[in-house]
């Protein structure tokens, strides 16, 4: 089961749920869970480990030092990387860069984990649905391809009112008119805030 989209002369059918498949390209958010002697491993949600090298990171300094203990201040066990697959195939498990802007470590902002499949949903049409959202919560929102959002406000309660607001996008997901309704969600509960 899925939506349908009609791009052009292609039919593109998006599945309703289903496993993350990394492409060349997509923007991700990882957790660390492995530092090797060249580089890190992440877990991005897919069925296969992605690996970020050293050499895919701006702090590469070519051959100087190595070792488990100078990659680990770099990134750590459990740190959350937003990152860019630059590689992947049947023969190979991805392969990340956080080389290009505003990626690398996250430090800041509340984590949503939603359904990979409703990720073009959260984006919307030529990036209405996450432009609106950004707009009337006050909040960057940056979408990873792989499910996992990240929320970042001036204050916890723009943050709270942006992450109700892609749940109930994931949840309704399926429905039309979902614009105007989550924007009348967002709009009552921004109105609570500003008077109290």
């Amino acid at each position: 089961m899925g939506l349908a989209d009609v791009v052009g002369n292609k039919l593109i059918v998006v599945p309703v749920k289903g496993a993350y498949i990394p492409q060349i390209d997509d923007i991700v958010l990882g957790r660390v869970t492995d530092i090797g002697l060249s580089g890190w491993q992440i877990d991005i949600g897919a069925p296969y480990p992605a690996m970020l090298p050293m050499s895919e990171t701006p702090i590469h300094r070519g051959r100087e030092g190595g070792g488990r203990r100078d990659l680990s201040h770099i990134f750590g066990v459990g740190d959350l990387v937003l990152a860019q697959v630059i590689a992947f195939d049947r023969t190979r498990d991805p392969l990340l860069t956080t080389k290009g802007r505003g990626l690398g470590k996250i430090t800041s902002g509340r984590v949503v984990r939603v359904s990979p499949a409703k990720i073009p949903r959260v984006i919307g049409k030529k990036g209405s649905m996450i432009t609106m959202l950004k707009k009337e919560t006050g909040t960057d929102i940056i979408a990873g391809q792989n499910g996992v959002i990240l929320v970042s406000g001036r204050s916890p309660d723009q943050e709270r009112t942006a992450v109700e607001a892609l749940y109930m996008i994931e949840r309704e997901a399926h429905t039309s008119g979902l614009t105007d309704r989550v924007r009348a969600m967002i709009l009552e509960k921004m109105k609570g805030k500003m008077v109290g």
